[in-house]
């Protein structure tokens, strides 16, 4: 196990000890990987790929047949112990070797069946939920986690420029939303969520299924898209107007996003809340007369999840730290009009967001 993990493993022993635990165990994806290396993924809530056991003295890391040769590559210095009838039972079988009187769990990620499971084997243990400390920890991401990110978004980026260069009236969304997950599936691991495109009256719904919509002249077009890189996720979003002008009132939608991003970054630091943050970009929008049309938050954390700790809402009162990486997107919707949405992703400095994405495929309308 190298220095990074052992370093981890420290300060999850130090909650165990704090908090009067005798085990945590980790059922998270995302945590799960972050604190060992496995990087298995479940295929949904019911079909997880493992759970990590961690205790004052032991790493224990609980698998199916499946994974077993994956798990001791990935996660070297980690006990693999292998279930052939579940988690439950394997643990149920482990309290005979552990002490697991209390037991730390996350809520979150964990169904009410699967508890119950474990506290008809596990009777005499007391189970505790914690809070998402483990979030915390990856919310301030290492150099080497930056970095990753940073190919990440390279990656989308890359693939971006292909659809702004092909893209014409004529097209559906459902067209251009597939072109974006097949050469993301060449250039990465693949997308970090589903692509949204989003076309004319579409593009005012901000979270919009493409469909098979025909993209006409002169439209809005919310492309959100994303990379996975060694695990680690980008997420990006412009807003394409193709094949002709755009109308005046599009234009000065669009500027006014535009303007409420710029103010935003040049603001963001670590010390400031994610409300603040979030304030910051609000404030241009509701002056230009759009308040009610910028419908959710300012952005959010980016890593192992495309959406993570922190958030910047108006209900987000927790501080930025250098360190953190957060998306910058601001968006106004038109019902039945259209939509313009842009983001960026940034890296928390102490005295300024070091903007990550690039200044690409911007328009400039007087």
């Amino acid at each position: 196990m190298n220095s990074h993990y052992k370093h981890l493993l420290k300060r999850i022993r130090r909650i165990i000890s704090a908090r009067k635990l005798d085990a945590m165990l980790i059922t998270s994806p995302q945590n799960r990987r972050y604190l060992s290396g496995f990087s298995a993924e479940d295929m949904g809530m019911q079909e997880s790929a493992g759970a990590l056991l961690v205790t004052r003295n032991e790493q224990i890391l609980l698998t199916d047949g499946r994974y077993e040769i994956q798990a001791r590559d990935e996660a070297p210095g980690w006990q693999v112990r292998i279930y052939k009838k579940g988690i439950a039972s394997l643990l149920g079988s482990l309290a005979d070797e552990i002490s697991l009187g209390t037991v730390g769990y996350e809520p979150a990620c964990m169904t009410c069946a699967t508890r119950k499971r474990l506290e008809k084997v596990l009777s005499d243990t007391e189970f505790v939920e914690i809070p998402p400390r483990i979030e915390e920890m990856r919310a301030i991401k290492h150099d080497y986690e930056v970095e990753i990110i940073r190919r990440a978004i390279a990656v989308a980026e890359d693939v971006f420029n292909v659809i702004w260069e092909s893209l014409e009236p004529g097209c559906t969304e459902r067209e251009v939303a597939w072109e974006i997950t097949r050469l993301l599936g060449e250039k990465s691991e693949g997308p970090s969520f589903p692509p949204i495109v989003a076309s004319g009256p579409n593009a005012a719904l901000p979270h919009a299924v493409p469909s098979d919509r025909v993209i006409n002249a002169g439209e809005t077009v919310i492309i959100d898209m994303g990379a996975v890189v060694d695990g680690y996720c980008s997420d990006m979003t412009r807003t394409i107007i193709p094949g002709g002008d755009a109308s005046e009132q599009i234009k000065n939608v669009y500027m006014t996003v535009k303007n409420a991003q710029a103010v935003a970054q040049d603001a963001i630091r670590a010390g400031i809340s994610g409300r603040e943050a979030d304030g910051f970009a609000r404030q241009v929008i509701q002056k230009a007369g759009y308040g009610k049309h910028f419908v959710h938050s300012l952005g959010h954390g980016v890593g192992l999840a495309v959406h993570e700790t922190p958030s910047l809402s108006p209900r987000a009162r927790k501080t930025l730290k250098a360190g953190m990486i957060v998306t910058v997107e601001p968006g106004i919707y038109l019902e039945n009009v259209c939509g313009v949405r842009l983001e960026n992703m940034g890296l928390v400095r102490e005295d300024h967001l070091e903007v990550l994405s690039s200044d690409r495929w911007y328009y400039e309308f007087t």
